[in-house]
Formats: C-alpha cells, structure tokens, sequence
C-alpha cells in the first residue's frame, strides 16, 4: 500500500471514529450527557504524557511505563475507578474484547488506568490487580490518585479532560487523540483498527 493510500485509509477511519459519538454508539450515560465531545476531552490534539507513579504488566508485577512504548502504535486507554458501576457494566468488558482481539498484535497499544477523583479508601492500588484478575485482562494497568485531602483531580484526568469513568481515549499512530468518550462500541473499533492494520 502506498503512502497516499494509507493517508486516505487513517482519514477514513478516525472519521469513522469520530463519528461513532454522533451515531449514537455511546454509553447511555454519555447519551444522557450530550454536550460531552465539547465539555470533555482533547479531540484533535497531541496526546499528552501519561504520568503515573504505579504501574502493573500483565503479570501483576511493578512495572514501568513511558509514552515511548506508544510511539508509532494505535492506542486504546480506559480510565476506570473500581467502585464505578459503568466501568464493571461497559467498560471492562470492552477492554476484555479489545484487549483479547490485539493481545498479540503489538501495532496496538491497550493500557487501563485508574484515575482516582474519589472515594480513594475504596479505588486503591490493591484494587487495580484485583481487576486485571477478575477481568482477566493481559494488559499493563496503572494507578493514577488525585489528591483525598484537597480534592485534586488525578494528572491524568486534569490532561485528558476526561469526564469522568469509564472514559475511552483512541490514539492514533502519529499520537494524536482521534477519540474521547464515555464509551465506544469495542466491535466497531475491532473491525475499524483491524482493517487500518491489514
């Protein structure tokens, strides 16, 4: 495939991606909220650096991460809490299928991090490996608190604009977010990403 032709195909699909919001393939909660692709997120722009202190592999087993892991690869990022029904209903299921489809595809980069904004008694280190084994998730997960005492927002969260959890960001190969939501239709984006890859 020549590089004209690959230009048009990463076009056509992070149109597509965008446009998975509008067709009404949301989270209902993100339905409910409507004005979250303009209140929320970093649509269009650079990707900033995910910075978080605790990190897990696959194994359950401290680990490292930086952003130069992400270089080059399309990248899947679920934010969750433990305590947030909408992540055990939606979101961790869509990362067990996404993570599950591209597990041994290393194009593609799937990470989940917990991005702490409260209840932190509850939504704790502990509590990351106890998902990434309930879920059976062969990813690298990370844990990202804001702070209890003064009620700050996690680094993440505050780069992000996330609007909450569970909360989806898509980027894309030259590390620009092609998508920000509460949710995205994991098979959409299976069939969408597998096809930009073949």
């Amino acid at each position: 495939m020549d590089s004209r032709e690959r230009s048009r195909r990463r076009f056509l699909i992070n149109s597509a991606l965008g446009m998975t919001a509008s067709a009404g393939l949301l989270h209902p909660l993100g339905a409910v909220l409507g004005a979250a692709p303009q209140r929320y997120g970093i649509l269009g722009q650079t990707a900033p650096a995910i910075q978080s202190e605790h990190w897990i592999d696959r194994d359950g087993k401290a680990a490292q991460f930086s952003m130069t892991e992400l270089e080059g690869r399309w990248v899947y990022l679920k934010c969750f809490q433990n305590w947030c029904p909408g992540c055990h209903k939606f979101g961790f299921p869509a990362l067990k299928k996404v993570a599950d489809a591209f597990e041994e595809d290393d194009r593609i980069a799937v990470l989940a991090i917990q991005t702490v904004f409260e209840g932190h008694h509850f939504n704790t280190r502990e509590s990351v490996r106890e998902l990434q084994l309930r879920y059976d998730l062969p990813i690298k997960m990370g844990h990202d608190p804001g702070d209890p005492d003064t009620d700050g927002l996690p680094k993440t969260m505050r780069d992000y604009r996330t609007g909450g959890t569970p909360w989806v960001v898509i980027i894309n190969p030259e590390g620009i977010v092609v998508f920000n939501d509460y949710h995205i239709d994991a098979d959409q984006f299976i069939r969408r990403v597998s096809t930009e890859l073949a």
